[in-house]
């Protein structure tokens, strides 16, 4: 394919409970982009159903593909190419978006690209709405860091990855969560715990900063382990008819700190070690603001973070993506499957 081409790449993604539609020219520039949310639906649980996840993205997938076409004032017959999430992800919600994308390709002959969804929050990095922006230089260190994932990879080259770490037990995002059912402060944990911390001090209570300096892995069970004593700690005080407020505000904003701690020192410490040219930090996690300040305020080269629309999961970064694996002719038959538990890249040494 001639990269000086025009190329448009709808991108579909329904790893687990946004249905998401994109179309993306180049691999950069957002033409649109389509993201039904189903946080007010899964709330009430305190985290993400699976099962009504995927029934969900049932319902909302044509008309969200519809209206990304529709946004960019295209027809399916203007799309170069679709490109899917093929997981990692809840295979009930893969499926939905998988089926969406093989149905439109078989029937129109437009090729289909399979994706990471790693992959995807990678490539969020190189997207623009209106004027061009400066773009990662390689090699990458690339934390991607959300929910369900925390790694470190280097990015040698487009689509070119290599993982150095990866978290032990729960992921950053997941800490996140499971801490702010713990405060009570309700669901997503992300934005809950920042906005409770502002009003914290994040020195109040020293968390463990876990394998600071043993390895490239993370592990956060700990921490998380840390909060739940010291909340049932005051808990039993209370019991005991010892009057003293849980501090919130303040156990939140020293847990926020102590993960951060972690993610940026290791970044940091990964990049000079492999003489990255850049630092990318991707997902949903890299939304949060302390993160976002302390990695750019220590970095010693420069730091790419999506505008905050795309760190959490959409279609346009998929569709970059997509755009990256037909320019170098990668094409998967129309019988691929879901792969919930999908490595982006192997270990290497």
């Amino acid at each position: 394919m001639n990269t000086t081409d025009t190329v448009r790449i709808l991108g579909i993604e329904t790893s687990c409970d946004e249905t998401a539609a994109s179309v993306v020219e180049n691999g950069r520039k957002i033409l649109s982009n389509i993201v039904a949310s189903q946080v007010e639906l899964h709330a009430q649980y305190g985290g993400v159903f699976p099962e009504m996840a995927s029934r969900q993205h049932v319902v909302t997938i044509y008309s969200v593909v519809e209206k990304a076409l529709k946004d960019a004032h295209l027809s399916i017959s203007d799309i170069d190419a679709i490109a899917v999430t093929q997981g990692p992800g809840l295979a009930g919600s893969l499926v939905v978006g998988i089926n969406m994308a093989k149905g439109l390709a078989q029937s129109t002959g437009i090729p289909l690209i399979n994706l990471n969804h790693l992959e995807g929050h990678i490539y969020a990095s190189w997207l623009y709405e209106e004027e061009e922006k400066k773009v990662p230089g390689f090699p990458i260190m690339a934390l991607i860091v959300s929910g369900g994932h925390t790694e470190l990879n280097l990015v040698k080259d487009h689509l070119d990855y290599t993982r150095l770490g990866a978290t032990l037990d729960d992921a950053a995002g997941e800490a996140f969560d499971k801490v702010a059912r713990l405060l009570g402060l309700g669901y997503p944990g992300g934005p809950a715990i920042q906005k409770a911390a502002h009003s914290g001090n994040p020195q109040a209570i020293h968390f463990p900063r876990a394998l600071m300096d043993q390895s490239w892995d993370f592990s956060f069970s700990g921490l998380k382990t840390a909060v739940l004593r010291l909340v049932k700690e005051y808990e039993l005080q209370n019991s005991e008819h010892i009057s003293r407020a849980i501090p919130v505000n303040d156990i939140a904003a020293s847990f926020e700190a102590a993960v951060v701690d972690v993610l940026v020192a290791k970044t940091i410490r990964a990049a000079e070690a492999t003489g990255a040219k850049s630092i990318l930090i991707a997902g949903g996690v890299s939304a949060n603001v302390r993160l976002r300040k302390e990695i750019v305020e220590h970095s010693p080269v420069d730091v790419f973070i999506p505008p905050l629309k795309y760190c959490t999961d959409n279609a346009a970064m998929i569709a970059a993506a997509g755009y990256y694996r037909l320019v170098k002719g990668i094409e998967p038959s129309l019988e691929l499957d879901v792969r919930p538990s999908w490595r982006l890249a192997a270990k290497g040494d």
